[in-house]
């Protein structure tokens, strides 16, 4: 398995930019050459070009325009391919996946701007995971699953309320100074 810092990644201040919760989500998996893989909210582009560089067939999105330019940018420079579309989740997406991947805007906080929409995730944090979840049923191959990042900062309740029902696997965890992140892999 290739990891991501063998990968050239350009920056800009107006999008997410690869952090603690990037790396650790690039570390929880694996990807399989052909894996059709679906990342929303790409950011920069590293988890996409970490499945990508891993033999995924990629398409990822993101509701931020200047995040698929760089995503597109990024791609380029590390002569990687992956389908990069501007979509709301699920928007502008076609097809089905084996793997969907979401670093979730995980913080219990609403704030506005584009790049706040990568960490607003409202008032208990959960920020679009409902809806990632219900639309994945579209999204997903049989046997799919979806690998998101959550933080012990969203509402626990409401968490374990979304998950409910689901298979969920805790693929790893990192304890921070103010937080703890955890990187989970659903099955519906």
């Amino acid at each position: 398995m290739k990891y991501a810092p063998e990968l050239t990644v350009e920056k800009d201040e107006d999008v997410y930019p690869p952090s603690d919760d990037s790396f650790l989500l690039i570390r929880s998996f694996e990807v399989r050459a052909g894996e059709r893989v679906l990342e929303i909210g790409c950011g920069s582009g590293i988890v996409s070009m970490h499945c990508a560089l891993n033999g995924g067939i990629v398409v990822c999105g993101d509701i931020n325009k200047k995040a698929v330019e760089l995503t597109k940018k990024n791609m380029a420079l590390n002569s990687l391919d992956a389908d990069v579309v501007e979509t709301d989740l699920y928007s502008n997406i076609r097809g089905k996946f084996d793997t969907i991947i979401f670093n979730l805007p995980y913080l219990p906080v609403s704030e506005e701007g584009d790049l706040a929409l990568a960490w607003s995730g409202g008032e208990d944090g959960l920020g679009p995971l409902p809806d990632l979840i219900s639309g994945a049923h579209g999204h997903l191959l049989p046997s799919g699953r979806l690998i998101v990042v959550v933080s012990s900062l969203m509402e626990q309740d409401a968490l374990r309320s979304v998950l409910e029902g689901l298979t969920v696997k805790v693929l790893s965890e990192l304890p921070l100074f103010f937080e703890r992140l955890s990187v989970l892999e659903i099955s519906l």
